[in-house]
């Protein structure tokens, strides 16, 4: 390739590196791979060109086949076609033309604008809003549900995304019966009613439905044909009401229509409520009429061009549907009177006596409709603009266009929407109805879904109670998508750039908030219906956590204050009561040592930091492709175990090296570990003496960073990763398809060099996958109990006791923790029994001073027992047993020569001097003797938490300090050796 004259593989910026894998426009190239440009010439490159780790899923490249095949004859809509004109067939409602008249009778002309001017504020606002979103990145289909779940996360997009296909589909019932109940009201005027009313209505309904059904699914073209047509009749009625004002007619003047005129303008200016309505109950009436703006949003994937289309379209009909709304409100006041009686008897020569302003002057006295029984005016006769218009049977015309477009455009969003939310698989079993037919991927069996729910919904015929929550269902949304742009807004993302910027973030939440009180204004008990409906749902998605990742923006913010919170803490000096042990846990694959990470887990959910740290020891080191996947594999495991942690692998050469690592680098700020927690090293004298020269080095490393230390041993061990096909890493997604007979678990270079069973460390290139297969081997009785072992700190701990030896003090982390445990559920019915030192003839003082301390400390404890025995000399053949113990380790430097023991000991620093032996020899016995006291009070406990024996670093050797370790913890109950940092981590004082 030449870039800029020169020969390089190295590209220029090209928008077709930044699609997606199934784009609908173009095709994804891939740019050059960072190992292609930096690695050595020599080495092949590992990545397969896919931009970040991705790879396509096979629904991508089917989807991407598809869109390629199927580009040249795939229907698009332009802005006008696909927006502005549904959105006005929408708009422009049954409300027009038989509502309007009587809100301007009740309201008067100035509040009857300013309801309109509030229900399009409203509109206005969700429209900016909509814009907003629809261009800050490429919209796919599915409307109102793509624009809430790629903005605020599945959680809200699945929830709004149901109720607002389900509220589409009863839309669609709405609109058709009140179809259906015009013709019915004009067959019975001709006395041609099939049955009765009600029937009839059911009967006209199901035949029109059936007719939408076939226009829908005739395919997107036939539809948006028949919406032409619709609003040629729709704007050839409205234009025909308006010349038909210009038109007064003596013959109608007796049922209030006079013509312009100021007198009736003036005395419809203000007010006139009747029958108990007030401001916002015809506000409740009215808005929905403002409402159908979402209806070219709702086919985004149908659009040419979406980010252009939704703006211009959406907010130009709200603009001219407003307008003739005002226009309409203004010129019914202008020239229809409130009240008439439709009598011509009722002319007047002599205006003297006439009470009725406006009519007197234009020679009727209409007062005895004040006592009521007129039919006719602005307050009596819904269908006063037929009246008005210059031809009365297109005003009909007019409404039945405007029903049958609102119920097609129900129609087709519905699907649409529905087809989208069931694509993402939010809803477990949905899954049917995503499936696309032709090529416009027509939601077929969505169609079917929505015809059932309308015509149910037609059948029943009563839709009084459903209206104020469909209503209320699309309002919920109008609220998500103003809320979605102020959090995008507040979430302060990078990824947040529309291109509309007319909107601003407190206007989005004004009208969000605004949504909200127009639902209760409309209706309360509905409004809390829709809540309650959206809470349900939500609350059941975020239960079930879908496995999708859109870069939403409350992922976003939850970023921003981690950050912020993070950045607070630094600047805050560290408090003892707030001390909480905040644990790095050597525990190598998450799933490697169980019981060590469900202990530490049982201490630090909710209340600490948890890392799981892995040294991994390989002579060939992975690629970054293959270190993402297994840290998402392992962090994925842990999330699915509900351990609340995170894992963080290091490259090392040993186990030492790697552990400084993570000492020093893992955490932020105030959030880092300060307890290093490892397993017992349970096969340390079957092993190369090197590794354990490098574990006990790993625990002065940790105590010369001021870290507390912990240390668990299991009689049978901990490391049960040799055990095939044991809670494999592997997700579904990682798995590989059907009638595959064996899975790779995990890419692992055999075992840890902590580990405490198992084959000793590879050395060769290559790691070893551990295959599990289908058919397991008999594992046998060592590895059983290993298993049974692994688990027993995941179930609930029955009734017993908590033995914690506190033998000295290291600042309360040895008291600390098993408080901590018996917090938790599962440790809810074991005791805390309290073993310290001390002397004979001490011992009433010594148990008073430690209840004293632990009152203080408010830390409950059944027992306390002081070891007055505790310097009583151990028993001989366990002394013995320690001296066979050390054997193999000893020096023995009197049998050598001076500079040949100097030089041993250089190359094996392990090594045991005699010197060494008579130094400690003291502190030895003390571990004898602590663990024959061990066995005879605590062998029955559930957990053993007792202070670690500390080994002054350069004076005793490894191998000694492992044999007082071992000597310490053989052969007993779960034991933890914890050494805090002597830094106090519990306090009296408040």
């Amino acid at each position: 390739m030449r870039t800029f004259g020169h020969n390089t593989i190295d590209a220029v910026p090209n928008i077709d590196f930044y699609r997606q894998t199934a784009a609908s426009f173009g095709e994804k190239l891939s740019r050059p791979s960072l190992s292609e440009l930096h690695d050595e010439l020599d080495k092949e490159p590992f990545e397969d060109g896919l931009a970040n780790g991705e790879e396509p899923s096979a629904a991508e490249e089917a989807a991407a086949l598809a869109a390629k095949e199927g580009k040249g004859g795939t229907i698009k809509f332009g802005w006008v076609k696909g927006v502005l004109v549904r959105c006005m067939l929408n708009i422009w409602g049954v409300m027009l033309f038989i509502r309007m008249s009587w809100i301007v009778g009740q309201a008067g002309i100035g509040l009857t604008i300013a309801v309109i001017l509030m229900a399009t504020l409203v509109t206005t606002i969700t429209g900016l809003s909509t814009s907003a979103i629809a261009t800050n990145g490429f919209v796919r289909g599915g409307g109102a549900y793509y624009l809430i779940s790629r903005s605020l996360g599945p959680e809200f997009g699945g929830s709004i995304g149901l109720i607002f296909a389900f509220a589409n589909a009863v839309a669609v019932a709405m609109y058709v019966v009140g179809f259906a109940e015009t013709v019915v009201e004009l067959l019975n005027d001709v006395d041609a009613l099939m049955t009765d009313e009600l029937n009839d209505i059911r009967i006209v309904g199901t035949l029109t439905v059936i007719l939408l059904l076939g226009i829908s699914v005739a395919g997107m073209e036939w539809e948006a044909k028949a919406q032409i047509v619709l609003l040629v009749v729709l704007l050839g009625a409205i234009g025909n009401y308006f010349i038909g004002t210009f038109m007064p007619m003596e013959s109608k003047e007796p049922k209030g229509f006079f013509g312009y005129h100021t007198a009736i303008f003036i005395e419809n200016l203000g007010p006139d409520f009747r029958d108990g309505e007030t401001f916002f109950s015809v506000f409740a009436i009215f808005f929905p009429a403002a409402t159908g703006i979402l209806a070219g949003a709702n086919i985004s994937g149908d659009l040419t061009d979406p980010q252009s289309a939704i703006p211009k379209g959406t907010l130009l009909a709200i603009l001219i549907t407003g307008v003739t709304y005002v226009a309409v409100a203004i010129s019914a006041g202008s020239c229809i009177v409130r009240d008439a009686t439709g009598d011509h008897n009722d002319s007047l020569s002599d205006t003297v006596n006439c009470t009725d302003a406006a009519a007197c002057t234009l020679g009727y006295d209409f007062s005895i409709c004040k006592e009521g029984g007129c039919q006719y005016g602005l307050m009596n006769d819904f269908q006063v603009m037929s009246l008005v218009s210059g031809f009365g049977p297109l005003i009909t015309a007019g409404i039945f266009s405007a029903t049958l477009s609102s119920a097609l455009a129900s129609l087709v969003s519905a699907p649409k929407v529905f087809q989208a939310l069931c694509k993402d698989n939010i809803y477990p079993g949905l899954g049917v109805f995503a499936k696309g037919y032709g090529k416009n991927n027509e939601p077929l069996r969505g169609y079917v879904l929505t015809f059932c729910i309308g015509l149910a919904f037609i059948l029943i015929a009563e839709l009084n109670i459903i209206a104020p929550i469909i209503s209320n269902f699309f309002l919920a949304s109008y609220a998500l998508i103003n809320f979605s742009v102020f959090h995008a807004s507040m979430a302060n993302s990078p990824g947040w750039r529309p291109s509309f910027k007319y909107y601003n973030m407190w206007v989005s939440l004004a009208g969000a908030i605004l949504c909200c009180v127009v639902m209760f204004v409309i209706n309360w008990w509905a409004a809390l219906v829709t809540l309650l409906i959206i809470l349900a749902l939500y609350i059941y998605v975020s239960y079930k956590k879908p496995d999708v990742n859109w870069g939403s923006s409350t992922q976003a913010l939850i970023y921003n204050q981690a950050l912020t919170h993070s950045l607070n803490l630094t600047g805050v000096e560290d408090h003892v009561k707030n001390f909480r042990p905040q644990c790095l846990v050597m525990t190598g694959y998450p799933n490697s040592r169980p019981a060590l990470l469900h202990l530490v887990h049982s201490f630090t959910k909710n209340v600490g930091l948890l890392v799981c740290g892995h040294v991994r020891t390989v002579s060939r080191r992975p690629n970054f492709k293959e270190l993402s996947q297994d840290h998402a594999r392992c962090q994925r495991w842990l999330n699915k175990k509900r351990i609340k942690a995170f894992y963080a692998p290091v490259f090392s050469d040993n186990l030492r090296h790697g552990a400084q690592f993570l000492l020093q680098s893992v955490g932020l700020g105030r959030l880092k570990p300060n307890t290093l927690v490892m397993g017992f090293k349970n096969n340390w004298s079957d092993g190369d003496m090197r590794d354990v020269e490098i574990y006990v080095n790993t625990i002065h490393d940790a105590f010369d960073l001021q870290f507390g230390v912990v240390i668990l041993r299991l009689r049978d061990g901990l490391d049960i990763s040799h055990i095939q096909g044991q809670d494999e890493l592997l997700s579904s997604q990682d798995k590989p398809p059907g009638g595959s007979k064996e899975q790779e678990v995990s890419v692992s270079p055999a075992k840890d060099p902590e580990s405490d069973s198992g084959p000793p460390k590879t050395t060769n290139n290559q790691s070893i996958p551990l295959i599990v297969k289908d058919s397991k081997a008999p594992l046998s009785l060592t590895d059983q109990r290993l298993l049974e072992t692994s688990q027993q700190f995941k179930k609930k701990q029955g009734k017993g006791t908590i033995d914690v030896w506190w033998l000295f003090d290291d600042g309360g982390l040895t008291l600390l923790i098993p408080y901590l445990l018996t917090n938790r559920s599962k440790w809810g019915d074991c005791r805390i029994r309290v073993f310290i030192g001390g002397k004979i003839n001490r011992i009433d003082h010594d148990r008073r001073m430690m209840a004293t301390l632990l009152s203080r400390f408010r830390i409950d404890f059944s027992d306390i027992n002081v070891l007055g025995d505790i310097n009583t000399k151990p028993k001989k053949h366990n002394k013995l047993s320690f001296k066979e113990l050390i054997e193999p380790y000893r020096l023995k430097e009197d049998d050598m020569e001076q500079e040949a023991a100097e030089r041993l000991k250089a190359l094996e620093p392990w090594r045991i001097t005699d010197n060494e032996l008579e130094l400690y020899k003291a502190k030895t016995n003390r571990q004898i003797r602590l663990n024959e006291l061990l066995k005879e009070h605590s062998s029955t406990a559930k957990l053993i938490v007792m202070s670690m024996p500390l080994a002054r670093k350069g004076t005793v050797s490894s191998a000694l300090y492992m044999c007082w370790l071992e000597t310490l913890s053989h052969e007993l109950p779960p034991l933890l050796l914890v050494r805090g940092n002597h830094q106090s981590v519990l306090t009296f004082y408040s």
